[in-house]
């Protein structure tokens, strides 16, 4: 009922929008006058949780924008636990394809090694549900419930008999932001941070100290598919690199004053060059940090236009456990461009330096797309022949480093996909040779050496990773 309740509700506010705020007191009495009339005589009941958490709070943040949103209970417990940079979970990296879920690396002391779980195991059923008719969509959104409660996993194991049939509790492990730190250029390294968690600053340095810290010769810094997070924490790294006193933004609202953030005056930032990698999915205080460094002339901003993520949402605590996150005032880089970009018909609509013609998000200097997906390509992904043929491999041979992708190793790949009626032609197969021994390459050790091994074989052939890497001196 609470779409319904919704509408009533809306029916009942004034039509004149542009009446004082003193028509308040009317506008409640009548909303109420409302509740009361459909609570007694609607033909069905109406939950008040649902008509007012559902229905008529959402309903009215939707008028605002649409990133101010009501927290439940739940909902509210979830944002709790970003802030303390922990989740519940089992301790598996996995590889998500449609109808199908195997396992490359389950972590040390995690629940999933505790119960034996190995790379290259293919999760059938979780909790009785059979995933192979599961769409990626739903797969995800199973994971993603499943992390909550003690879960049953049916695994097939390759080359053994049989289903094993797994109980797994979920645990709260600590969740780091910064996810690979490897070099990826003789003296060049590689950060990937996915998001701004509390401890996001920390990891960073420590990240960086770890990688060779004043010695380097450059950094890549990574924020692609970066949805962003906490302010503190994106101050915090941009702070890293730039010098103390350096304003790092700006933000201004209706109700908030002026506010200006600087770089402290005791910082001790690297000076070894930079560049930063962005692309649609980057956003919020991943796009604060990254238009920092860009205004300073700090970094060199490669990939995509960013997403346009530039409001100061404020997190308010209310009673029975839930929250509010209410867009309070606008981000806006150093320079005062608005990062927010405009979307029309919403009151968000901020204009930056660039007046009304600014278009928001970060723009890279280097403007660089990944390869694009060919239609075989698209098929032999969708297939998951490459995992599973990694899992097979794995199983009959050991993988040491150094490994290649041999002739031998592609004519049997060759094969394996013409036993699964994939066929390609002398042509498509020549001009895809490349990219098929680095997906190869890149399976192969996920499942042996971990992903670790995998991701540097795979940001080696990424044509943004390069670009970053030459506007560094170092490809």
């Amino acid at each position: 009922m609470a779409g319904p309740f919704a509408l009533l509700m809306l029916a009942a506010l004034p039509a004149d929008e542009t009446k004082a705020p003193g028509d308040l007191p009317s506008a409640l009495r009548r909303f109420m006058e409302v509740y009361a009339k459909v609570e007694a005589v609607a033909a069905e009941r109406v939950d008040p949780e649902k008509a007012i958490y559902g229905g008529a709070i959402p309903g009215m943040l939707r008028r605002l924008d649409p990133h101010s949103v009501f927290f439940d209970p739940q909902q509210f417990e979830q944002l709790k636990e970003l802030e303390r940079s922990t989740r519940k979970g089992f301790g598996t990296i996995v590889s998500v394809l449609p109808g199908r879920v195997i396992v490359l690396q389950a972590l040390p002391g995690t629940p999933s090694a505790r119960a034996g779980i190995l790379p290259g195991d293919e999760i059938l059923a979780i909790n009785d549900i059979s995933l192979d008719r599961l769409d990626l969509d739903q797969l995800i959104a199973l994971l993603g419930e499943s992390r909550q409660r003690p879960a049953k996993l049916d695994v097939r194991r390759p080359g053994a008999t049989g289903i094993l049939t797994l109980t797994l509790t979920p645990e709260e492990m600590q969740s780091p932001s910064v996810e690979r730190a490897f070099h990826v250029a003789p003296g060049v390294g590689y950060l990937r941070v996915t998001s701004f968690d509390a401890n996001t600053g920390r990891e960073v340095r420590e990240a960086i100290e770890k990688l060779g810290g004043r010695q380097l010769k450059g950094l890549v810094l990574d924020l692609r598919n970066n949805p962003g997070g906490m302010l503190p924490s994106a101050l915090e790294t941009a702070a890293l690199f730039l010098p103390p006193g350096s304003r790092l933004l700006t933000a201004r609202g209706r109700a908030v004053g002026p506010r200006e953030e600087k770089v402290p005056e005791d910082a001790r930032p690297y000076d070894f060059p930079l560049a930063v990698l962005i692309n649609g999915r980057s956003a919020s205080a991943a796009e604060i940090v990254a238009g920092a460094l860009q205004d300073h002339g700090r970094a060199a901003i490669v990939g995509e236009p960013s997403f346009g993520k530039g409001l100061v949402e404020t997190v308010y605590p209310l009673s029975d456990n839930t929250g509010l996150a209410l867009t309070t005032a606008y981000y806006y880089t150093p320079k005062g461009r608005s990062i927010q970009r405009p979307l029309p018909g919403t009151p968000l609509q901020p204009a930056g330096v660039g007046g009304p013609t600014a278009v928001g998000g970060i723009q890279p200097d280097r403007l660089v797309y990944p390869e694009a997906m060919t239609p075989f390509r698209t098929i032999v992904e969708a297939s998951g022949a490459f995992t599973s043929f990694a899992t097979e491999f794995t199983r009959r041979r050991e993988v040491r480093e150094p490994f290649e992708i041999t002739p031998a190793v592609l004519d049997e790949f060759q094969a394996y996909l013409a036993e699964r009626k994939i066929q390609p032609s002398v042509t498509e197969w020549v001009r895809e040779r490349e990219w098929i021994s680095v997906r190869l390459k890149t399976e192969i050790l996920n499942q042996a050496l971990g992903v670790d091994k995998g991701d540097q074989v795979e940001l080696a052939a990424d044509p943004v990773v390069r670009a970053a890497l030459r506007a560094l001196g170092a490809g």
